[in-house]
C-alpha cells in the first residue's frame, strides 16, 4: 500500500482539528468519496455526535441511497433521510444554469432542519479544493445558509481524499466519482421524475454490464452514453451494443448514441460560455 505523504497527514490533523471545534456534526451524505471520507473522520473525532442525512429525492440513485444505509449500519453511525423535493421548484424544473443552487438550497435547508431536532449544532458538505474551479452554483446556496466545508478548510484535494480513504479502509476510496441524475439533463430540458427513472435504471444497467465509470446524458428521445475512451470499443461490441439498445427502448428512450470523444466530467456544461467542466 502506498504511504500517504507528510502534507497529506498535515491536512488530515488539520480536518480533525476543524471538526472538533465544531462540536456536533451532521453531515449530508451522499455515499461518494468526498462525503465518506467526511462522514468516516468526524465519527472518530466525535462519536455520537454526528449523524448523516441522505437526500433521497428522485435525482439520486437507488444504488447511492443503498450505499448510504449500509455504511451508516456497519459504522453505527445514526442515519437521516431527507425527503426534500427540489421538483416542487419551478427553477429546478425548468433546468437553467443554476439548477444546482435551488436543489441544494432545499435540501439542505432540511438538512438544517433535522440537524436541529437533533441538537447538532452544525452542518457540513464534502465539496473540496478541486470543486472551486469548476462552475457549482450549488456552492452558492451553501455559503448563503451558512453549511460548513470541512475538507475546503483542510485544503483536500480530491487526490488527497483517495489516499487518505485507502489508508483508513474505506470502500469508496477508488469508487468512480457520481452525480446526481438532474446533471444528466441538457440545460433547458425540463425534469421530470419520469426522466429521472429512466436515466437511473440506464445507469444501473451499463454499471451491471461492467461500466463503472459511466454517464447517460438525457437529449429528449435521445440518450447518449458516455464511458472511458478505452472502453467505447468493449460497449460497442455486438452483443453488449444488442443489450443496450433493446434495455434503453424499453425505458422509452427512442434513439441511442455512443459519445465517441468518451466520458469527461461536466459535458453538460460545454454549452455555458466560459464555464468549466467538472460538474457531473
Amino acid at each position: 500500500m502506498e504511504q500517504i505523504t507528510k502534507e497529506q497527514k498535515e491536512k488530515l490533523e488539520k480536518l480533525k482539528e476543524y471538526i472538533a471545534g465544531l462540536g456536533s456534526l451532521a453531515v449530508g451524505f451522499s455515499a461518494g468519496v468526498d462525503s465518506t471520507f467526511l462522514l468516516a473522520v468526524a465519527k472518530e473525532v466525535l462519536g455520537e455526535r454526528v449523524i448523516a442525512v441522505t437526500s433521497a429525492d428522485a435525482s439520486v440513485p437507488r444504488r447511492e441511497l443503498k450505499e448510504a444505509e449500509e455504511f451508516c449500519r456497519e459504522r453505527g453511525i445514526r442515519h437521516f433521510s431527507c425527503v426534500s423535493d427540489p421538483m416542487k421548484s419551478e427553477e429546478y424544473r425548468h433546468n437553467g444554469p443554476d439548477r444546482c443552487y435551488f436543489c441544494k438550497r432545499e435540501i439542505f435547508s432540511d438538512i438544517k432542519k433535522i440537524a436541529e431536532e437533533n441538537g447538532i449544532e452544525y452542518v457540513a458538505e464534502g465539496s473540496n479544493m478541486d470543486d472551486l474551479g469548476d462552475y457549482r452554483p450549488g456552492l452558492r446556496a451553501v455559503e448563503e445558509l451558512g453549511i460548513k466545508s470541512p475538507l475546503r478548510e483542510a485544503g483536500l484535494y480530491k487526490a488527497d481524499i483517495r489516499a487518505l480513504s485507502k489508508e483508513m479502509g474505506l470502500p469508496t476510496w477508488d469508487k468512480p466519482a457520481y452525480a446526481c441524475l438532474a446533471s444528466r439533463f441538457v440545460y433547458g430540458e425540463e425534469i421530470t421524475e419520469e426522466k429521472l427513472e429512466m436515466l437511473d435504471q440506464a445507469e444501473q444497467l451499463l454499471i451491471g454490464l461492467g461500466f463503472l465509470t459511466e454517464r447517460v446524458r438525457i437529449h429528449g428521445k435521445l440518450a447518449r452514453i458516455e464511458v472511458p475512451k478505452e472502453d467505447i470499443e468493449r460497449l460497442a461490441s455486438e452483443e453488449i451494443r444488442e443489450t443496450i439498445l433493446k434495455r434503453f427502448k424499453e425505458l422509452g428512450f427512442q434513439f441511442v448514441s455512443l459519445d465517441l470523444s468518451g466520458y469527461r466530467t461536466g459535458s453538460m456544461n460545454a454549452t455555458i460560455r466560459g464555464a468549466k467542466t467538472g460538474n457531473s
